[in-house]
């Protein structure tokens, strides 16, 4: 048990980004072993199986794991980190060897995507805690709960990374494959009539809702920088909503999607809150860290500073 606590436990996803944690598994074993770091692994093999895995190894006394995937196995790992009652969240440990499509959590902390220079900074475990966020859901007529790291897509955003993640089961993905389905689901997306309601500040706000992003990272979809001034450990939640807009508009300002600027535009708002309800007629769809949930209605808490991580 003692020295579990010392060890890595790597965490590795063989169908990340399209079969690439497969396929490098090898070189990144080479550069762990070489670096001295001191670590098991396990692949995974289904959905939901990291988070299984998780709690597994937190049982046999592991508490510093690494996550050799995308966003999807992180959110995994952060779900079985929070679930598990053998110890506090805040004592376990969380570092990523990206290999998935979009590795989004990565670009808000400048986590390299180079496998040496990854290596190199687990060596080094300069660690930041950051906050965690969690929402409560429906799927069907059930209640779910649901913690992630990054950014909480409804609406569109959902449609997008439902559509993306099925092609990704099919051996597609990365950031065109996002793009191409950004485009393509505009042609019969429906507005909904949405309440945002911000607890804690009283702000509520009723519109036509798009799509709506609540996060503590800056980056979705590949890249896209849906909440440009998120900040990981302010105890606030980053919100971009954007109203019913024009379809031709969306496409005009995809490429302000990736610099942030979009946000600029006279339909899309930028709030903050710890404590967030939102309701919606039609329901709308749920998607975190890019992995496909439930439906409306929603309740968005924070956890301040929940989670450590190594950062540069």
């Amino acid at each position: 048990m003692a020295e579990s606590k010392e060890k890595w436990m790597a965490l590795v996803n063989p169908h990340a980004g399209t079969g690439k944690g497969e396929k490098d598994w090898g070189k990144i074993y080479d550069l762990l072993y070489k670096s001295g770091i001191k670590f098991d692994f396990v692949f995974t093999k289904h959905r939901e199986h990291a988070l299984a895995l998780t709690t597994k190894f937190i049982k046999k006394g592991f508490r510093k794991f690494m996550v050799v995937g995308g966003d999807g196995t992180l959110n995994e790992v952060v779900n079985g980190f929070f679930i598990q009652k053998t110890v506090p969240a805040d004592e376990l440990l969380l570092a990523m060897i990206p290999v998935g499509t979009g590795n989004d959590w990565c670009r808000t902390f400048d986590i390299p995507f180079k496998y040496k220079k990854a290596v190199k900074l687990i060596k080094g475990e300069n660690i930041f805690t950051q906050d965690v966020g969690r929402v409560t859901y429906y799927s069907g007529s059930s209640i779910k709960r649901r913690y992630f790291v990054n950014v909480a897509g409804m609406g569109y955003d959902a449609i997008v990374a439902a559509k993306t993640n099925k092609d990704k089961e099919q051996g597609r993905g990365g950031a065109l494959t996002y793009l191409k389905n950004l485009l393509s689901s505009l042609l019969f997306y429906k507005y909904s009539d949405t309440e945002i309601n911000i607890k804690d500040t009283g702000e509520i706000c009723k519109c036509k809702m798009f799509s709506l992003s609540v996060g503590i990272g800056k980056y979705n979809g590949g890249g896209m920088m849906q909440l440009p001034e998120a900040i990981p450990d302010d105890g606030l939640f980053d919100i971009t909503l954007v109203e019913k807009i024009g379809k031709f508009t969306v496409i005009k300002e995809i490429k302000n999607l990736y610099d942030g600027s979009f946000v600029n535009h006279k339909k899309v708002r930028t709030l903050r809150g710890k404590s967030i309800t939102v309701k919606s007629v039609p329901e709308v769809n749920l998607e975190v860290d890019g992995e496909s949930l439930g439906h409306s209605p929603f309740e968005f808490e924070i956890i301040r500073k929940g989670l450590r991580i190594v950062t540069p």
